[in-house]
Formats: structure tokens, C-alpha cells, sequence
């Protein structure tokens, strides 16, 4: 894994290419993302790993053991802390490293984490996609899910079984969105396609697994 950034979604948009093609786009606040802790392989961590922290906090809004971290390591308290790990130490930057859009280029692949909009408890049409039930006929079990068992073998409901509950509010990995615009200077990212999340909400954007270049 590469070096990643923490990041707020601003919402979307969309933006026109050479071609005169509309494309929609996430626009992504990179802002004030820095190196907190470096981990090397060779020292007593066992592994290269860098950790990244976004958007300055009060320092009486940090706990002691984290505000002890931060002072450790000479940062400023952050709101978000994550780590990100590499293959080797060849690849740390150094302690106290601001880092911002540029860290990514245009046309870069890159998989984008955030978490889904919360919808509160849904029944299993919507939660599922389930196709319901008769709406006719003096049929009274419309949006209903319908038998979930039996009391004969095995008499059990299976695990896993889908029904109604919370819905949303779940970690989501939206992966191979391609990097359209790098605004160093604004400290903007802008990726193809939609993300998870509302607007204003934490993602992550992280070098793409499964697709490295632009073909």
C-alpha cells in the first residue's frame, strides 16, 4: 500500500473534459493532512507504516494519552488519525510532513473509503431490494418479508438472514475512480463518480489495489 489522505466530501459536480464530455465528479478537501509518526521495519515497530493526521483540534478536546502522542512527535492534536502501510522503508517520508492534492497525479486510479448514509430502520423492501408481496386480493403482507423459518429440521433461522433493522451507516470502499483534477493550490482532489457518504462527511483516498495506470 501507498501513502494515503484524509479528506471531507465538499459534494459533487461536474466538469467538462477536452472532448467537450460532461463528467461527474467528487469534489474531495485534502487540506491540512500531515505526517504524525513514522514506523520503520527496521526499528522496534516491526513495520513501515505512516501515520496521517486531518484538521487541527483544541487541545482540551484531546485526550491526555493523545495529546502526549502529539507533542511526542511534534504535531499540532489532529481530529482524524490513520495509518497507512508500506512495503519498505525506502518509502517513508520524513516526521512532520504536510501533505496535499499533489500527492496524487491526473489520471491516477485511486480507491475512495467513506461511510454510507445513515437511513434509519428499514423494512426489508427497501433495506434488500426485496419484491414484496401480493397488493391485491385481500393480500395483507404487502412490504412484509414472509416466512423466515420452519419448525420442523433445523428449526432454526439461519444466520445471515435477511430482515428488516438499521440500514446505512456502514464502511464502504468505492474502488478504481479515476483522479480528474489535482488543485494543489486550492487543496482539492476531484475523482470521477460518486462516493460514499453526505456531504461533509471523513473519506479516505488511497492509491487504487486492482487498477494502477490509466489505460
Amino acid at each position: 500500500m501507498s501513502i494515503g489522505l484524509i479528506g471531507r466530501k465538499l459534494g459533487m459536480t461536474h466538469i467538462y473534459n477536452d472532448k467537450g464530455e460532461a463528467i461527474a465528479v467528487t469534489v474531495v478537501d485534502v487540506t491540512g493532512n500531515q505526517v504524525i509518526q513514522v514506523k520503520q521495519q527496521s526499528g522496534k515497530d516491526g513495520y513501515s507504516a505512516v501515520q496521517v493526521g486531518y484538521n487541527d483540534q483544541k487541545e482540551k478536546r484531546v485526550t491526555k494519552p493523545l495529546l502526549g502522542h502529539f507533542k511526542k512527535n511534534n504535531t499540532t492534536p489532529k481530529t482524524i488519525v490513520r495509518e497507512f502501510r508500506l512495503t519498505s522503508d525506502e518509502q517513508l517520508p520524513a516526521a512532520e510532513t504536510k501533505l496535499g492534492a499533489e500527492l496524487f497525479a491526473v489520471g491516477q486510479y485511486v480507491d475512495v473509503i467513506g461511510t454510507t448514509k445513515g437511513k434509519g430502520f428499514q423494512g426489508v423492501v427497501k433495506r434488500w431490494n426485496f419484491a414484496g408481496q401480493p397488493a391485491t386480493h385481500g393480500h395483507m403482507m404487502h412490504r412484509r418479508p414472509g416466512s423466515i423459518g420452519c419448525r420442523l429440521t433445523p428449526g432454526l433461522v439461519w444466520k445471515n438472514q435477511k430482515m428488516p433493522g438499521h440500514d446505512g451507516v456502514d464502511r464502504r470502499t468505492t474502488q478504481n475512480l479515476k483522479v480528474v483534477q489535482s488543485r494543489p493550490e486550492e487543496g482539492v482532489i476531484l475523482v470521477s463518480g460518486a462516493v460514499a457518504g453526505n456531504t461533509g462527511s471523513i473519506v479516505i483516498i488511497r492509491p487504487s489495489k486492482k487498477k494502477t495506470s490509466a489505460k
